[in-house]
């Protein structure tokens, strides 16, 4: 009689869990506040470093600090996000941190060196590292289920506008105003997401019970900032130099460590036990390769425009800003597609863009259009927003509530590493390229051949029309022309860098036919979900 009324009872609920309530709406904008807060800040850093040199007088070694310091106090923070959200409750974590960003900004607004900086931007690092995580899993208990992927697609808005806008803005505030205002322009948005959240969230179920997992979290620390940093600083120390070496063996091996002591621990601070769900596992390794593949164009780009093409870091800006415009726009709609047509087939859609849009621009050049590199850049736009938040929230999708703190933490030191990871392969690709286009283009110069016989002459006469005495003009014919060959050879760099970064992708592709679940798996996966989430409230009362 209990099943016969349970089933009875189910058709009047089911509505009601299927609709997004307006004050769920009203709580989505404010994760979206913090969540483009956090993204917007890291977005704006990039483009003043050459300002914050000439303030402080720093060398490029030092001021890089400003944004590894902010990256590592990230990183080893962010596996806290689960136990922290389930010891206090969601929304005391998200507004308590987002609190502590906004007063690292203030900190960093008023430094008075670049040591100074570098400290006040840790600070504000370990409140920023966990906006993003701890907002993804609130928004799993705030949003009903059925309703995931498409909130999921609206939150993401702010992930792809951040970036959109930070070039520009930045190069904005710095050109007219001044590099303070990068860090003052936080406080009135975080002021707004604390008061609008204090409002409108509710608080979620505390688990006082649970215990703080010290020795892993000690351990996660290591691992993730020896990884980090070993990542960024291997292209200038050398990646055989004993200091990145030793970083290295230091994070395997905590690392192994990390799993032996993670996986005898009832509340762990790395849930190691997760990747038992192999969809989960999936996805995870899937949206993992397309951050690889994503900064191929995120990164290189900028370096092509600017050292390339000549464009100021505002110009670069406004090209990159369309295709952060389309990953927008186009995730509210996979969120709608992939609730109808599951992951697979826009998974597949989507990376298949990245791969083809990623590969095609190996043909760049130096007199490559500035419009038809935006023009591309947006159909990438599309792929990247038609796949990522599908991938993202795939494996998520398949567990529990009272996991899903722990598997944002996760999954989103896992993805932030392997966007590291992309960025120091990449980058130290792009130099070896460069050096061998370098010395190929000098053995192949003739100083017999009439192209620099032409050269000289024009170039002589340019010098002498400026003023410039004869000898100092034909000396000058030397440095143009290293100029030049300098300016081909990262052009052929970039290019072939670019096409190895969309190999990623399609391997991405080969991950998400392993995805598909039959109709009897995916209702076992909605069973264990729901029979673990009523045994998570049955411990809370």
């Amino acid at each position: 009689m209990s099943s016969v009324s349970t089933e009875a009872a189910a058709p009047e609920v089911k509505p009601n869990e299927e609709k997004i309530t307006s004050h769920q709406w009203l709580a989505l904008l404010v994760l979206i506040l913090g969540t483009f807060l956090a993204i917007l800040d890291n977005s704006l850093m990039n483009v003043a470093i050459p300002k914050l040199m000439a303030v402080f007088g720093s060398t490029s070694t030092e001021i890089e600090w400003v944004v590894t310091g902010y990256m590592l106090a990230s990183a080893v923070v962010v596996p806290m996000g689960g136990f922290l959200s389930d010891r206090f409750g969601y929304k005391t974590t998200f507004l308590t941190t987002v609190v502590a960003f906004v007063i690292g900004s203030i900190l960093c607004g008023i430094a008075w060196s670049d040591t100074s900086l570098i400290v006040f931007r840790i600070i504000q690092g370990l409140g920023g590292g966990f906006i993003m995580p701890v907002g993804m899993a609130m928004l799993y208990q705030i949003m009903p289920r059925s309703k995931i992927q498409v909130a999921m697609g609206i939150w993401g808005i702010a992930a792809m506008a951040a970036p959109a806008m930070g070039p520009t803005l930045s190069g904005y505030l710095v050109d007219n105003f001044s590099w303070r205002y990068l860090f003052y322009i936080n406080v009135p948005i975080g002021i707004i997401a604390v008061v609008l959240g204090l409002i409108i969230l509710k608080e979620t179920p505390k688990r006082v019970g649970l215990k703080f997992d010290f020795v892993g979290s000690i351990l996660c620390m290591i691992v993730f900032s020896t990884l980090l940093l070993a990542l960024t600083d291997g292209q200038t120390d050398g990646w055989t130099s004993l200091y990145i070496v030793s970083l290295f063996f230091i994070s395997i091996s905590s690392f192994i460590l990390l799993i032996w002591v993670e996986l005898g621990k009832d509340n762990p601070i790395m849930d190691f036990r997760l990747f038992k769900n192999h969809i989960f596992t999936l996805s995870l390794a899937a949206s993992s390769f397309v951050m690889i593949s994503m900064q191929g164009g995120i990164y290189m780009m900028p370096i092509f425009m600017q050292n390339v093409s000549g464009l100021t870091p505002m110009q670069t800006g406004l090209v990159m800003m369309p295709q952060s415009i389309a990953m927008a726009f186009m995730m509210p709609i996979a969120g709608k597609l992939v609730s109808k047509y599951g992951v697979v087939p826009l998974g597949t859609l989507g990376l298949a863009i990245i791969g083809c849009t990623t590969l095609e621009l190996h043909v760049l050049s130096q007199q490559t259009s500035t419009h038809w590199i935006s023009g591309l850049l947006i159909f990438r736009g599309i792929g990247i927003g038609f796949c990522m938040m599908p991938l993202s929230s795939a494996g998520m999708n398949t567990l529990p509530n009272h996991l899903i703190g722990r598997a944002s933490s996760v999954s989103n030191v896992i993805r932030n590493v392997m966007a590291s990871l992309g960025i120091a392969l990449l980058t130290s690709m792009m130099n070896n390229k460069a050096t061998q286009f370098g010395a190929r283009f000098n053995e192949s110069i003739s100083t017999n051949s009439p192209a620099y016989t032409d050269l000289q002459t024009n170039v002589i006469h340019r010098y002498l029309e400026l003023g410039t005495d004869a000898n100092s003009a034909s000396g000058g014919v030397i440095g143009v022309l290293y100029g030049l060959v300098q300016k081909e050879a990262l052009t052929r760099a970039i290019a072939d860098t670019l096409m190895v970064s969309a190999v990623p992708a399609f391997i991405a592709i080969i991950l998400v036919f392993f995805m598909r679940q039959k109709k009897k798996q995916q209702a076992a996966v909605q069973d264990s979900v729901d029979s673990g989430a009523q045994h998570h409230v049955m411990i809370e009362m």
